[in-house]
C-alpha cells in the first residue's frame, strides 16, 4: 500500500523524532514508529527489530546485575564460560586413577552438598602426601600472613626471561574476585559456577581440583559476578565470606561444613553496592567480619562454634578487611570502615580510638600498612589521597593524629606495599613511589591500570588490569620495569598469590601457577 505523501507530518510523527527516541527511549521510540503513518510495514517491523535489540542491550548496561539474575537473565558468554569450566572438571576426573573414594560425595540430607567434583583415593593421597617443604602453611591469609602484600618465605627471582616465565599449568575457573588462600600443599579460592557460589581446594603443583564445597548464592552487579573476599586458613579450617554475606566454617581437607552463618541479616546490616567483599579475620579464638549494622558493625564469633562473641559500632562498612596489629604497645584489630579507621580492643571489641577516612563516593577499600610500632599508612582514591597515621598512648587511653596528608598516591581498589621506608603501589593506575616518613613522591612510573602490586625480594610483581605480569625493582630512585608478559586473559582485578615460590594468579575466567622460586 502506498503512503499517502501528501499527510502532514506532526512533530511527534517526525522521522529523526522517532530515531532519537528510539535510542534514548527505546519503548516510547517503538510507540511512535507504528503510530506513524509515513513508515511503511515492512520498515516498521524492521525497525522494530532493530529497537528490540536496543532494548536488549540496555537491559545489561542500565538495569542491576541483582535485578538481572531476579528475572533470570544472563549473558550466553557466561553460560558458555561454566560449560567449559565443567567439561574441564570433568575431563580432569577422568583422567586420575581408575580407584575412586566415596569420601567427597555428597554429603547426607541436612547438610549442604559437598564435594561435587569428587576425588578419587588416590588423587587425595597424593595431595595429602607432598613433600615437607609444601606443609609450610604461609600464604594462609588474604594478601599474605600479615595481610600487608609481602612475601618473605623464600628467595625468588630477580629476573624474568625475555619471553615472561611459562606457567607451571593454567586452567579455566569460576567467576569472582577472590583470591587465593595457600596451606598444607593446597589453594583454596571462592568461585561463582552458574547460581552457586563455592569454596574449590586446588592442589598447589597440578592445580587438579580436589573438592569443592557450593551453596546457593549469587552476586551480580555491572562491574562483575560473583564472590568478592578471599577465605582464611586457621588450624585446618577455611573461613570463606561470600558475596552475599553467608559466613561458611569448613574443614579444609574434605571441604565438610562446620558452620554458617548470614552475617548480613544476623546483625541488621545491608550488602554493599558491590558485594561483601572483608575477608574474615581469625585471632586467638574469635573470627571477625564487618556486616555493617547498628551495633553490629564489626562483630566476632568464635571460631570453632560459629557462637557469637562481641559486637561493636554503628559504622558503615568498606570493602577493607581488617587487620591484627600492635601499635602504641596495644595488640588490636584495625578495621577501616567506609568513613574511617579504628582500633578495637581483641578480647571486647571496645573502641581504643579513631580517626576520620572519608572519599568523595563514601567507599574505602586499601588496606593499611603498618609502617612500625606506632604508625600506619592509609590511602584511598574517590578524591582523597594518602596519609601516615600515629597513634599515641595517652594514659587513660589512646589517641590518633595524621602526620601527613597528601595526594601523592591514591589506591582506589587496590593495595600498596611499603619496602625501606617506601610505599610502592598504583596511583589511580600509575606505578608511584612515596616515601612513607614524608609523603614525598619519588617517581610516578608505568601504567598498570587498576591491577595488583605484592613485593618479594626486593621487587614489585604487578599485575595489570589486562592480564600482564611485570616485574619492577623497589627502588626509590627511579621506576624500572624489568620484564612484563601476558600471563592470563581479560579484565584481572583479583590478587596474586605466593607460596612455596609458586606465584597464583587469576580473573573471572582464567588461573594459572608461575614458579617464581629463585633457582
Amino acid at each position: 500500500m502506498q503512503v499517502d505523501s501528501t499527510e502532514p507530518t506532526r512533530w511527534y510523527n517526525s522521522t529523526p523524532l522517532v530515531i532519537l527516541l528510539s535510542l534514548l527511549i527505546p519503548p516510547v521510540g517503538l510507540m511512535l514508529l507504528w503510530a506513524s503513518p509515513h513508515f511503511e510495514t515492512q520498515r516498521k517491523i524492521l525497525g522494530s527489530m532493530l529497537i528490540a535489540a536496543l532494548m536488549g542491550a540496555y537491559v545489561f548496561i542500565v538495569v542491576p546485575g541483582p535485578i538481572r539474575s531476579f528475572l533470570g537473565v544472563r549473558g550466553s558468554s557466561t553460560e558458555a564460560h561454566y560449560d567449559e569450566v565443567e567439561r574441564h572438571r570433568a575431563s580432569q576426573r577422568a583422567s586420575e586413577p581408575a580407584a575412586a573414594s566415596a569420601e567427597n560425595a555428597p554429603s547426607s540430607a541436612g547438610e549442604p552438598a559437598v564435594g561435587s567434583s569428587a576425588t578419587p583415593a588416590a588423587a587425595k593421597s597424593e595431595a595429602d602426601a607432598k613433600p615437607a617443604k609444601l606443609i609450610r602453611n604461609y600464604w594462609t591469609d588474604f594478601r599474605g600472613p600479615k595481610r600487608d602484600g609481602r612475601y618473605d618465605e623464600m628467595p625468588v627471582l630477580t629476573q624474568w626471561p625475555s619471553a615472561g616465565l611459562s606457567p607451571v599449568w593454567r586452567q579455566p575457573i569460576g567467576g569472582g574476585y577472590s583470591s587465593f588462600t595457600i596451606a598444607e600443599g593446597r589453594a583454596y579460592t571462592i568461585e561463582q559456577r552458574r547460581r552457586q557460589e563455592l569454596v574449590a581446594a586446588y592442589d598447589l603443583e597440578t592445580g587438579r581440583e580436589l573438592w569443592v564445597h557450593p551453596w546457593d548464592a549469587e552476586f551480580t552487579d555491572e562491574m562483575g559476578d560473583g564472590p568478592r573476599a578471599t577465605p582464611t586458613w586457621n588450624e585446618g579450617r577455611l573461613y570463606a565470606l561470600g558475596g552475599t554475606g553467608i559466613l561458611h566454617c569448613i574443614e579444609a581437607k574434605s571441604g565438610k561444613l562446620i558452620w554458617s552463618r548470614d552475617v548480613l541479616k544476623e546483625n541488621g546490616g545491608s550488602n554493599l553496592q558491590w558485594g561483601t567483599a572483608a575477608s574474615p579475620l581469625v585471632v586467638d579464638d574469635k573470627v571477625i567480619v564487618t556486616p555493617g549494622g547498628s551495633g553490629k558493625s564489626i562483630v566476632a564469633y568464635n571460631k570453632l562454634t560459629g557462637v557469637p562473641v562481641w559486637q561493636s559500632l554503628s559504622d558503615r562498612s568498606s570493602y577493607t578487611s581488617p587487620m591484627l596489629a600492635t601499635l602504641a604497645g596495644k595488640r588490636q584489630v584495625i578495621v577501616v570502615t567506609a568513613t574511617r579507621v579504628v582500633g578495637l580492643d581483641v578480647d571486647s571489641g571496645s573502641l581504643l580510638w579513631g580517626i576520620l577516612w572519608d572519599t568523595q563516593m563514601g567507599i574505602n577499600i586499601s588496606q593499611p600498612i603498618i609502617v612500625n610500632e606506632n604508625r600506619f599508612f592509609i590511602s584511598a582514591g574517590y578524591g582523597k589521597g594518602a596519609a601516615l597515621v600515629e597513634i599515641t598512648s595517652t594514659g587513660s587511653g589512646y589517641a590518633a593524629r595524621s602526620v601527613w596528608q597528601n595526594n601523592s598516591m591514591k589506591n582506589k581498589f587496590n593495595s600498596s606495599v611499603l619496602h625501606e621506608g617506601y610505599v610502592y603501589g598504583l596511583d589511580e593506575g600509575i606505578l608511584t613511589c612515596v616515601n612513607v616518613e614524608t609523603g614525598e613522591r619519588k617517581w610516578k612510573g608505568g601504567r598498570y591500570g587498576y591491577g595488583q602490586v605484592l613485593l618479594a625480594s626486593g621487587r614489585l610483581i604487578v599485575m595489570s588490569d589486562n592480564g600482564d605480569l611485570a616485574l619492577v625493582k623497589a627502588s626509590p630512585d627511579q621506576y624500572s620495569e624489568i620484564s612484563r608478559f601476558a600471563a592470563l586473559e581479560g579484565k584481572c582485578w583479583n590478587y596474586p598469590a605466593i607460596a612455596n615460590g609458586l606465584l597464583l594468579v587469576r580473573n573471572q575466567t582464567q588461573m594459572a601457577c608461575y614458579n617464581i622460586a629463585a633457582r
